[in-house]
């Protein structure tokens, strides 16, 4: 699946990260403080990084912000306790790709670094202009989508929240990830608004007679596809 770095100064939360991802068959290291953390940061070596914001010797966004400015682009995943939204910011601005607040699901977690490495593998790809995923299909360049060859009338968002999954196909993608895909926002407002768009997209790609591709997993989020 790939190499991770955890930098975790909690032993208890460091081993759940660990014992969660190898659960996913991702390789772990594990440091505990921000001087080992940036030693490995920066070397490149890592597939992704989850890193914690307070942190003994160096905190993470020093850690994150030298990655960025040596050209380190590894995708980190930051994890803290704080959660007001302007520490969110601040380390959105130093260089992180997603942030997370603690207490966290270990699943979410797991989703959200699977998210990051399909991110960066694309960028290492040219970028494809179709996506496809069983019977549906969109064009990013037309901004169309069909299924089963039939064109479908999606609004510019309902477009958005599609275009997301299909990038994402047979992975639980919670409703704070999509807000934050489609909306750009890195906070939940705790409204019905995904619950909402969801369900007019839902109406429109699997109407009644065919094989549903839009599955709602409880207490968790959705999963395009099988």
């Amino acid at each position: 699946m790939g190499k991770i770095l955890t930098i975790e100064d909690d032993e208890v939360t460091a081993q759940e990260i660990v014992a969660t991802l190898k659960h996913h068959n991702f390789v772990v290291d594990w440091v505990d403080n921000g001087r080992d953390g940036m030693v490995r940061a920066v070397s490149g070596e890592y597939d992704a990084i989850t890193l914690d914001r307070m942190l003994p010797g160096l905190d993470g966004l020093t850690i994150v912000t030298t990655m960025r400015s040596v050209g380190v682009d590894t995708p980190v995943l930051m994890l803290s306790a704080l959660s007001d939204v302007d520490e969110r910011v601040r380390g959105l601005r130093a260089g992180g790709d997603d942030y997370l607040t603690k207490p966290f699901s270990p699943d979410e977690m797991v989703a959200r670094l699977e998210v990051l490495l399909r991110r960066g593998a694309r960028a290492a790809e040219p970028r494809a202009t179709t996506l496809r995923v069983g019977p549906l299909e969109l064009d990013l360049v037309s901004r169309t989508a069909t299924r089963d060859g039939q064109s479908l009338q999606l609004l510019p968002t309902e477009f958005k929240v599609l275009e997301f999954m299909m990038k994402n196909p047979g992975q639980t993608l919670t409703r704070t990830m999509i807000f934050e895909a489609v909306w750009g926002y890195h906070f939940d407002p705790g409204t019905n608004l995904i619950d909402v768009h969801i369900g007019r997209l839902r109406r429109k790609i699997d109407p009644p007679g065919t094989e549903p591709q839009l599955h709602t997993v409880r207490g968790s989020g959705y999963i395009l596809g099988h």
